[in-house]
């Protein structure tokens, strides 16, 4: 993983609302959440959440799929690996 690419994740996440979010689909697994339901169990604003869901999908920690009317939010657990490797890929190196 590029460094550029692990601080964009890490900037994201460092944000509390999108790690709010985006631990909520983590325990929600590969199925993902539609949008509704996160924004119902989380109680944040419609326009909020989608500015927050953006940003986690421009930086890889989210994708979107539609099911009918439904859109469906699913973490991308290969990317959050990617970044806890990117932290420890040099542990006790030195």
């Amino acid at each position: 993983m590029e460094l550029e690419f692990a601080a964009k994740a890490l900037k994201e996440l460092g944000h509390p609302t999108r790690l709010m979010i985006f631990k909520h689909l983590v325990k929600h697994g590969y199925q993902g959440l539609p949008v509704g339901e996160i924004q119902e169990a989380l109680s944040i604003p419609g326009s909020t959440l989608s500015h927050h869901i953006s940003s986690l999908v421009a930086a890889g920690l989210v994708t979107q799929r539609r099911d009918g009317r439904t859109l469906f939010c699913v973490p991308q657990f290969e990317t959050l690996q990617g970044v806890i490797d990117f932290l420890q890929d040099e542990c006790c190196t030195q």
